[in-house]
């Protein structure tokens, strides 16, 4: 069927919920999603996609005498069809949501009850564009990547970090001993596993004053600033407060330590949290189990770049966006550099969806220089927050050892991001100083444009590490190969 035939199919109900000639829907009255839908209940894709815009708006599945005129404005609307994709495009008046930066919100609407419904079999948010107007009332990140730079001095490469493993059952003096070993031997970065919190062995107030200690330890030695990344995750406000208050009070060096955050069990309202209450630290957003929904194989739900958009709305720092199928994780290394690109990058133009904060005109001088300026690593805008989207940093993790971290840069076309390794750093019977210095040693090969098996040669702990996870990825392959092979 045509778009038109199947126009012709709506009930009276379900054609209040679209608007195939809608003028200018990037104008600042609307907020734009996009999804992959399957309709369910003998329904065809039209008719799924208005139910879906009604329940996500102002609608129950039966029309109420209680509907007023200017209800009927705040009606969410079909606006563009993708028939051989089965994408839908639905455009939310931005006066529907809470005025007052409530992501939770947006959510609660966009992609909260809409997923049970049967005249769905599979729905999927698979990106948005936020309003100029709705970007001005919201937080976004204050304290970013560029900020972190100018702490550690770190211009050239990534920001080189890791996990302390294993994540349970060392005592507070063993993890900050494995945390001053990496950081003594060039790194910048720790961070808490994001189920370490206050375990018996492990209690949170003794952690906080040993890795204090331990990082103290380890600025005096090499002369460089060091950040680590605590998780600030609890069972309530309270507990949460408190531990960051037990950081801040430490008497750490300012800009020396980030929060981290379990969104997927701490949810929305604890990231926002921090990022008002706490506006100089770096809000670091963990993702815990988001993979049960965002992988592209589950139709339910919304994608990695969905996660990661209002992240950045929420004022998050950093994100974690994997490692674009270098590493162990699933996602293709279009999905993860997408995501990657779409919450740090000035403007992204990549996916469905381009954001940008201005609605001047596309040939304007200004824009585009300062467009191609960000797209070089060059610092734009820093004064200038009229103009300006605050960048959310990507985090790198799951997989990434020495040898993968040029592989994962020429893929990710740049060096903006926090690498947190942690096999790549444990793994090794040499243990954690050599491989910390492999990884340094690797990324100073990249910055001269030498390759590491040359670079090697006069590099032993750099050899080791080929020799060691070369080994283990061929055995990795055969390994493969023979499951495949049976």
């Amino acid at each position: 069927m045509t778009i038109q035939e199947l126009i012709q199919t709506l009930n009276p109900h379900q054609a209040a919920y679209i608007n195939m000639d809608l003028k200018d829907p990037k104008n600042w009255d609307y907020m734009l999603a996009c999804f992959h839908l399957i309709p369910g209940w003998k329904l065809n894709i039209l008719q799924a996609a208005c139910e879906a815009s009604a329940e996500s708006s102002t609608w129950t599945n039966f029309l109420v005498q209680t509907e007023t005129t200017y209800s009927k404005l705040l009606n969410a609307l079909v606006y563009k069809l993708d028939l051989e994709k089965n994408l839908v495009w639905i455009a939310y008046p931005r006066r529907l949501f809470d005025r007052w930066w409530n992501v939770q919100n947006i959510l609660t609407y966009i992609a909260g009850n809409v997923f049970w419904m049967k005249e769905v079999s599979a729905l999927k948010l698979i990106d948005v564009r936020f309003p100029p107007a709705m970007l001005e009332q919201y937080d976004w990140p204050s304290y970013t990547l560029d900020d972190m730079r100018k702490y550690l001095n770190v211009y050239d490469r990534p920001i080189l970090g890791t996990i302390v493993k294993p994540k349970m059952w060392l005592t507070s003096a063993e993890y900050a001993e494995v945390a001053y070993d990496f950081r003594v031997w060039g790194w910048d970065f720790v961070k808490n596993d994001e189920p370490q919190a206050d375990q018996d062995f492990c209690p949170y107030d003794k952690m906080v004053n040993h890795i204090k200690e331990a990082m103290e330890k380890a600025v005096k030695e090499t002369w460089n600033k060091k950040v680590h990344s605590f998780n600030v995750s609890a069972p309530d406000y309270d507990t949460m407060i408190s531990r960051c208050e037990m950081i801040v009070n430490s008497w750490m060096e300012k800009w020396s330590y980030a929060f981290l955050i379990d969104w997927t069990t701490a949810w929305w309202m604890a990231v926002q949290t921090l990022r008002r209450k706490y506006p100089d630290v770096f809000i670091h957003f963990h993702r815990a189990w988001h993979g049960a929904f965002t992988r592209p194989e589950n139709p339910i739900w919304y994608s990695v770049l969905v996660l990661s958009k209002f992240a950045r709305l929420a004022g998050a720092s950093g994100i974690h966006t994997w490692t674009a199928w270098v590493g162990k994780m699933a996602w293709t290394p279009q999905e993860d550099v997408t995501a990657a690109h779409n919450i740090f990058w000035l403007q992204e133009p990549w996916h469905i969806f381009e954001q940008s904060r201005w609605t001047i005109p596309e040939n304007d001088k200004d824009r585009i220089k300062n467009v191609q300026e960000d797209h070089h690593q060059h610092v734009t805008l820093d004064d200038d927050s009229r103009r300006w989207l605050k960048k959310c940093c990507p985090i790198i993790s799951w997989g990434l050892n020495p040898t993968l971290l040029k592989p994962f840069m020429d893929i990710m076309w740049n060096s903006d991001f926090i690498t947190t390794m942690w096999a790549g750093c444990h793994a090794h019977p040499w243990w954690t100083k050599r491989w910390a210095t492999a990884l340094v040693q690797s990324c100073e090969a990249h910055k001269q444009w030498i390759d590491i098996h040359e670079y090697a040669k006069d590099h032993p702990e750099l050899a080791e590490a080929i020799e060691f996870f070369e080994k283990k990825e061929n055995k990795e392959v055969r390994h493969a190969a023979r499951r495949e092979s049976n």
